[in-house]
């Protein structure tokens, strides 16, 4: 990726405030789209003209939840993001410090046994960094860790998938691990929700909020679980585009993945997620390749989800449980056709993603165009469709046999 890495986005291309506090709407963004190496220049709302009867997209319908909670240790101020919560009850946590006008910045991990105090008489305690549970390219975790023991389940009455691929996930040394495993009081869920905020970067302007996190696809965990940070690439959908969409013979087809929180300045690929991806949504993307039609991912969750879902004959069978899957050119993908998706830092390991869909050269002409354009980046931001060549051939690798 040495083309893109040599790419620049200038501060002022950073997306600082929602589309509907620029404009007129949630949908009132601009839309890349790249079909092989093609390039052409849309509004948002143009979407449906885009794309065409019998595709279906894959949504996530993950909430996003208020993150983002005050707290001390000691005597240092800290925001406290909560990220994952494990199968063991404890929650995968990074602690930042506050930084200028709201916004945070990193802060060294842990100590072990730290004690930080909430709001409402509330403490958590660091255990173990999050690095000590997770071996880079190994399995997912025993012991105490995320999932422990255990790899994505099959729901009930349904086929076993393949062991998915795995990527490296491993937080470096232990004492600068980003995420701990802390020991949480009862009630999270209740926790964020009368006293957290969404997780803000540096780039935006101010507070949103949580609606402005919020997408239509999104649908209320039983459990209070959902995502650390808003699965963005459906943001600039609405309601009446949803319907429209329908109405030409698009199908959509729903799954969740729970996202954590990113690394803004590490951009260090994904830990292990919760997922989801239900029997009806299986059937609809088997039934869309067997007739032909395309299946287009909204947002790399999606991809992650649902490649996760594929057995070895390349059938999404219904899943749940925990992928630690990175997908990248040299795995490929098994049965996404096309991604619709935002704009990333030329250094995020996304773009590893979208290489696996679009491919490089394509990936490098869309991007050099959107700077030239000056498209918007990040969550608040412009929106990339991607479409290869249907005919392209997938890298040759030795490890992609699984």
């Amino acid at each position: 990726m040495s083309s893109l890495e040599a790419l620049r986005v200038p501060p002022e291309l950073s997306a600082r405030v929602p589309a509907e506090q620029r404009g007129s709407g949630r949908d009132d963004v601009r839309l890349l789209v790249t079909r092989g190496t093609d390039v052409s220049h849309h509004a948002f709302r143009e979407l449906p003209g885009q794309v065409r009867a019998g595709d279906v997209l894959v949504v996530n319908t993950s909430a996003t939840l208020p993150a983002a909670v005050n707290g001390r240790v000691g005597g240092e101020r800290v925001v406290v993001h909560f990220s994952t919560r494990g199968e063991d009850g404890r929650w995968a946590v990074e602690l930042r410090a506050p930084g200028a006008s709201g916004t945070t910045v990193p802060r060294p991990g842990g100590p072990a046994g730290a004690v930080v105090r909430l709001p409402g008489g509330r403490e958590l305690v660091l255990e173990e960094p999050m690095g000590g549970a997770l071996s880079a390219g190994g399995a997912l975790p025993t012991g105490p860790g995320l999932a422990p023991g255990r790899t994505p389940a099959p729901a009930p009455g349904a086929a076993e998938a393949e062991p998915v691929e795995r990527g490296p996930v491993g937080a470096g040394p232990a004492e600068g691990a980003r995420l701990w495993w802390a020991r949480v009081p009862e009630g999270v869920p209740g926790l964020l929700r009368r006293y957290g905020r969404p997780i803000r970067y540096g780039y935006t302007e101010r507070d949103q909020p949580l609606s402005a996190y919020q997408t239509v696809f999104a649908v209320a965990a039983p459990d209070g679980g959902g995502s650390a940070e808003m699965p963005s690439a459906a943001r600039p959908f609405t309601a009446a585009l949803v319907a429209e969409l329908v109405s030409r013979g698009v199908q959509f087809a729903p799954l969740s993945l729970d996202t954590g929180v990113a690394s803004a300045e590490a951009h260090e690929p994904p830990y292990p997620e919760r997922f989801s991806v239900p029997p009806t949504t299986a059937w609809l993307v088997n039934a869309a390749r067997a007739a032909d039609g395309r299946v287009i991912a909204v947002g790399t969750t999606a991809v992650r989800a649902l490649e996760s879902a594929v057995d070895a004959d390349g059938v999404v069978r219904p899943v749940a449980g925990w992928t630690d899957l990175v997908v990248t050119p040299c795995r490929g993908v098994r049965v996404v056709d096309g991604l619709l998706t935002g704009l990333h830092e030329p250094e995020a390991s996304h773009l590893l993603m979208l290489e696996a869909v679009a491919g490089r050269e394509a990936l490098r002409r869309g991007y050099e165009a959107a700077l030239e354009r000056r498209y918007l980046w990040h969550e608040f931001g412009d929106a990339h469709l991607i479409l290869p060549n249907e005919e392209r051939n997938a890298p040759d690798c030795s490890s992609n046999a699984k």
